[in-house]
């Protein structure tokens, strides 16, 4: 039986990865910030506290060790130099989350090169200000330059399914249905796409393999906005109504002004297959279409 720690594992494709280790056998802890219930009761260990609290963290830590740890929340340099401490000698694999948001917009498909994690300076000291794309390079850089121990870092594209609690696709559903305004800058961006159920899976896969390293994980195939809305035309019967410019509140959030998608070349390479984005995404629209 494996020892599993999960930071953030309450919700979305976290939730789905613990229900996959749980039912693999895995000895689960979990830990998260806020109080959200979870469905899992007395089969995991759950540890409510602010992961970005060291202190806290080692506290509760304590001289336990894992086969791996997942982490779904580590988001700036600091929480990553932390981990680096509290968990050498702790941990057999050390998994983080992080994004396509490490590389810039615009072409050709994104291999991992486009952002070698490895030779990429880390900045002394941090810069007051740090977007979301930034600190995940960061974290990558600090945790695969530094760690004791194996790293392997997750680059997943926008993650979509029933359960997204940032309702993204639902977004642009119930604007069409409501005859919204959707401003999108570039219709035909092509993008990368991956579902919950296969985030889950292929940070469950990552587990039980020595791949170690940065990792693009996506479905095969790209699609833009505007054949997504053409989707979501066809799934309720109705017009979308597209603009260049609108209120922020109507900015679709696959409003990219390039297309923004990657190769899977490498994980493939080590043994992982991904879904087709045509297999789930059409009836992904139609289910949350006639909710």
């Amino acid at each position: 039986m494996r020892n599993v720690l999960v930071l953030g594992g309450t919700r979305f494709f976290g939730k789905k990865l613990v229900e996959r280790l749980l039912q693999a056998g895995d000895q689960v802890t979990i830990v998260t910030r806020g109080g959200l219930s979870h469905p899992f009761g007395e089969q995991v260990k759950h540890l409510q506290l602010d992961r970005t609290n060291a202190k806290v963290l080692e506290e509760a830590i304590g001289d336990g060790s894992y086969d791996v740890v997942y982490d779904n929340i580590c988001f700036m340099p600091k929480e990553a130099e932390e981990a680096l401490r509290l968990f050498a000698d702790k941990v057999g694999k050390y998994i983080v989350t992080s994004t396509l948001s490490v590389y810039p917009f615009g072409e050709p498909r994104k291999t991992e090169e486009y952002f070698n994690a490895l030779d990429y300076t880390v900045p002394n000291p941090y810069p007051q200000e740090i977007n979301y794309g930034e600190g995940k390079r960061l974290v990558e850089a600090i945790l695969l330059q530094q760690a004791s121990f194996p790293v392997a870092a997750v680059r997943f594209p926008i993650v979509l399914g029933v359960d997204d609690y940032t309702r993204r696709l639902h977004f642009h559903v119930e604007h069409v249905q409501q005859e919204l305004p959707i401003g999108m800058p570039n219709t035909d961006a092509h993008l990368s796409f991956i579902d919950s159920d296969e985030a889950a899976a292929f940070l469950d896969w990552l587990g039980r393999v020595d791949a170690v390293g940065s990792f693009n994980a996506c479905s095969k195939g790209e699609i833009s906005p505007g054949r997504i809305v053409a989707l979501i035309e066809e799934a309720t019967g109705k017009k979308a109504y597209i603009a260049l410019e609108t209120d922020k509140m109507h900015d679709s959030p696959f409003g990219v002004p390039e297309p923004w998608y990657m190769s899977t070349a490498k994980a493939e390479a080590a043994g992982y297959t991904f879904k087709e984005l045509s297999g789930w995404l059409p009836p992904l629209i139609k289910q949350l279409a006639a909710e």
